[in-house]
């Protein structure tokens, strides 16, 4: 099994695309309303996993449509599924949410936004971080 926090600079730039690379290595941001956040919309029962090591993170059963331009998700799959940690990069505190087992960036942890959810937290993960998985049927 590929130790994912011990590949190098190099093997990460030859495992993913230019984009998930930014995203997923140096915590780059996609656009919002992205043509991938419109797919994520339409997708139906599944699982949402890393795509730089393949960890089950989101399930469709806890996505919700929060309006703000990229995949949004009210628990993650797993309580092992993800990390987070303070993150102050844009002047303002944030709680960043990052893969557990590749330490990929992820996106954001919002809390007490008011959403009709059971957690009333958002996170909001960046769509090039994610791949699609549809239950067998």
């Amino acid at each position: 099994m590929t130790e994912f926090t011990k590949l190098t600079d190099e093997e990460w730039r030859e495992r993913l695309s230019g984009s998930q690379y930014r995203v997923l290595r140096q915590a780059g941001t996609d656009r919002p309303f992205s043509a991938a956040y419109e797919q994520f919309k339409h997708e139906g029962a599944g699982t949402y996993v890393c795509t730089g090591c393949g960890m089950p993170l989101f399930t469709s059963e806890t996505k919700f449509d929060a309006r703000c331009g990229w995949p949004a998700f009210y628990d993650p799959a797993s309580n092992d599924a993800i990390t987070t940690k303070r993150d102050a990069s844009m002047g303002v505190e944030r709680i960043e949410v990052v893969c557990a087992r590749c330490e990929g960036h992820l996106g954001h942890l919002f809390e007490g936004e008011g959403f009709n959810t059971p957690t009333d937290e958002r996170y909001c993960i960046n769509a090039t971080s994610l791949r699609f998985v549809p239950d067998e049927a």
